[in-house]
């Protein structure tokens, strides 16, 4: 599992855990994904559409979207609030500050059920808000899956994915 500490977001391929991808979106965003991971995309009201990667058997998925709120802490502060509704059986498991080399926050939390998810028994959410550095906007990555014991790999997905994340119309290295 990459450690939080990395240095900023890269382009380098050989830098990849194996499994992963460096890929180029449509949307015009780079990402690190799993290899084999299908995309689909939904209209998204600010910023580019939301961009869904997903696993063959269906059960994870990594989720890349454009912030409209002016920092991570803000854009949580909202999806916390009482007036934004939750999944059900919503529980905040930890929000920490980032250490990925962005500015971001990390929000960890599990549901009963996502809309338009298969039934895995509860989900596991590892959503990650942050401030690229090369073009100052905040994004979210966010990965899902069903809860295992003792393993993480959300975490894994969604810190590889914020490392290697480039924005559109930017040059990373």
């Amino acid at each position: 599992m990459p450690a939080e500490t990395s240095g900023s977001p890269s382009a380098d391929p050989s830098a990849l855990p194996e499994g992963y991808e460096l890929h180029q979106d449509a949307e015009g965003f780079t990402i690190a994904r799993p290899t084999g991971w299908e995309r689909e995309t939904v209209p998204s009201q600010h910023g580019f559409d939301v961009v869904n990667y997903r696993s063959p058997d269906g059960f994870r998925r990594l989720q890349v979207y454009e912030i409209a709120e002016s920092s991570p802490e803000e854009s949580f502060e909202l999806y916390l609030s009482e007036d934004t509704p939750k999944p059900d059986g919503f529980q905040q498991v930890e929000m920490v500050p980032l250490d990925a080399g962005v500015e971001g926050v990390r929000l960890e939390y599990l549901a009963d059920s996502l809309r338009g998810e298969p039934e895995v028994g509860s989900w596991h959410v590892q959503d990650v808000r942050f401030r690229s550095p090369e073009d100052g906007k905040v994004y979210a990555v966010a990965a899902y899956g069903a809860p295992t014991d003792g393993v993480d790999p959300e975490l894994e997905l969604v810190l590889v994915a914020v490392e290697h994340f480039c924005p559109p119309s930017a040059t990373c290295n």
